[in-house]
């Protein structure tokens, strides 16, 4: 019997593609974590708020990129592209409480949720606006633009709401 405790989620991202250049825009997100027993609303929502503009960067713009030789071509923030508060969409977040038995608060972690799923979340949505399979992150505009060429369902490619 283990007494680790482990916080679980689901995420679900609404996005559209611009069909005849490939970028992506995130309309929403919704965010619903069981975190066991919340002992700080507040503080519990900016941990999932946090890591979902994280999963957002992952998804959207970060990549290590390496030359031939293996050398990392952008080490610093001059090369390496961040999220800013501009691209961030509208975000819900919901909570539901299953207190873990594992420890005398009832509490589960929390802080890695939103890196986690917010990146699957975008994913799914860009391959359901595909047709098919997304391309590995980040999904710039030119791997979507390529997907999208390669889709027999280029046409009306629009959000669902």
């Amino acid at each position: 019997e283990s007494d680790q405790v482990f916080g679980s989620g689901a995420y679900a991202a609404v996005v559209e593609i611009d069909p005849d250049t490939g970028a992506l825009r995130v309309h929403r997100l919704a965010a619903v974590d069981d975190a066991g027993t919340i002992i700080n609303p507040l503080l519990a929502e900016g941990q999932v708020v946090g890591g979902i503009v994280q999963g957002l960067g992952a998804a959207l713009l970060e990549e290590a990129v390496y030359d031939a030789d293996g050398q990392l071509r952008n080490a610093s923030f001059a090369e390496y592209s961040l999220l800013g508060t501009v691209e961030q969409p509208t975000v819900a977040t919901a909570f539901v409480q299953t207190p873990s038995p594992n420890n005398p608060l009832g509490a589960k972690g929390i802080g890695e949720g939103g890196a986690i799923g917010t990146p699957a979340a975008i994913a799914n949505a860009v391959a359901d606006a595909l047709g098919g399979t997304a391309p590995d992150p980040p999904f710039t505009a030119e791997k979507l633009w390529r997907a999208l060429a390669a889709s027999t369902r280029r046409a009306a490619v629009r959000p669902r709401r």
